[in-house]
């Protein structure tokens, strides 16, 4: 499928490439429908549905503005990073600080020495995963299950990728202040950026703009999460359990994009941004994950080594590189239904050829100028 698409980009523009690019994703069975939007710190370039909510082709085709896609581990960004970058910018909370000051149910051998530093760059020590929903039964016992799980290696040993450390980050915010997850992502990103339909727990009343995730005997399933551990917990996790919109994680985008500022408004300091997006170990910022220079998943070839993003496993991506002034948001619901058993692998090359055709947009559309 990608072979005609790199012949065509030599014959025709960015935008026009977009198209078969995603297309090509879906003829191959690796996800139903998808939004992609791509922009710069101060504009939309391009924000585009494809496909269906389903397989079926009279089923919804999928907007940037209205779709809403369980985002999965982009909640980790999307929520999470930005919740402890409020409480860290207003002097309640510090990065180097243990993880038992302000969550002091968090003990075990070594758990003294974890920060919050630590969760950020996955270096605590903690494993990768539990299976929360299978071996507990209330969100007391999955909390109490993360928190007294031991250190599998010691702090700062190795980056190892891991949802426990998204979910302590969760605990520490609501510790910290004295609100849910969910109220304070609200009062600390969504709310100053206008991303009115980002959220944890939609409403039934949402249903009709989320886009599926799952089959359970034939029957499409709507508006349940995929993450069960996510489920177990509530629906409102560090780790998983964020809904959002093309656009709205567009925004988001433009924020980080513009040094803390989304127009007219100063969201975030300038320098907690470049603080929080520098290349730390393990190709890993504070929250983010790098792009990773030695391959073309993902990111493609044509984005700079400052580029940051994070992916979902719902199919759920987006990008930022600061040096191109270019990001790409890519929302996909992959997990339904796929046809094809190498999902992932397609989903990966779709992100790279988008990366690639972003940065041809973004100097086709704006040329050399420092912005549009």
């Amino acid at each position: 499928m990608f072979a005609p698409i790199l012949v065509l980009a030599l014959q025709v523009s960015a935008e026009q490439r977009i198209e078969p690019i995603v297309q090509g994703g879906i003829d191959a069975g690796a996800f139903p429908g998808a939004v992609v939007v791509i922009g710069t710190r101060e504009r939309v370039l391009h924000a585009q549905g494809f496909g269906h909510f389903t397989w079926q082709p009279d089923s919804p085709i999928p907007d940037p503005d209205s779709t809403l896609f369980d985002l999965a581990s982009l909640t980790k960004v999307t929520a999470t990073l930005p919740a402890v970058m409020r409480l860290v910018e207003r002097g309640r909370l510090s990065l180097d600080s243990a993880v038992q000051y302000y969550v002091p149910e968090f003990v075990g051998q070594g758990k003294h020495r974890v920060t919050v530093r630590h969760l950020l760059e996955h270096r605590s020590g903690m494993r990768a995963f539990l299976p929360l929903n299978t071996e507990t039964s209330s969100v007391e016992e999955a909390r109490a299950r993360v928190l007294s799980e031991p250190l599998r290696w010691s702090p700062a040993e190795r980056v190892e990728y891991s949802d426990l450390n998204a979910m302590l980050l969760g605990w520490v915010v609501e510790s910290v202040s004295e609100a849910s997850l969910a109220a304070f992502a609200v009062e600390a990103a969504f709310a100053p950026l206008g991303m009115r339909s980002t959220m944890f727990t939609p409403p039934p009343t949402e249903r009709d703009r989320m886009a599926p995730v799952g089959l359970w005997r034939g029957h499409v399933i709507t508006g349940e999460l995929h993450d069960q551990n996510a489920v177990r917990l509530g629906g409102v996790s560090g780790h998983a359990g964020l809904y959002g919109t093309g656009m709205d994680l567009a925004r988001y985008a433009m924020m980080w994009l513009g040094q803390g500022r989304f127009g007219e408004a100063v969201v975030f300091r300038t320098g907690m941004i470049a603080h929080f997006s520098r290349r730390g170990p393990g190709n890993r910022a504070l929250g983010w994950e790098m792009r990773d220079t030695t391959q073309s998943d993902n990111t493609g070839s044509r984005m700079s080594p400052a580029t940051f993003g994070h992916t979902g496993f719902t199919g759920t991506s987006i990008w930022i590189d600061p040096e191109r002034d270019v990001f790409v948001v890519l929302l996909t619901n992959r997990v339904f239904a796929p046809r094809t058993n190498r999902s992932i692998s397609v989903l990966k090359r779709v992100r790279g050829a988008l990366a690639d055709a972003a940065v041809d947009l973004r100097y086709e559309a704006c040329g050399r100028a420092p912005s549009c």
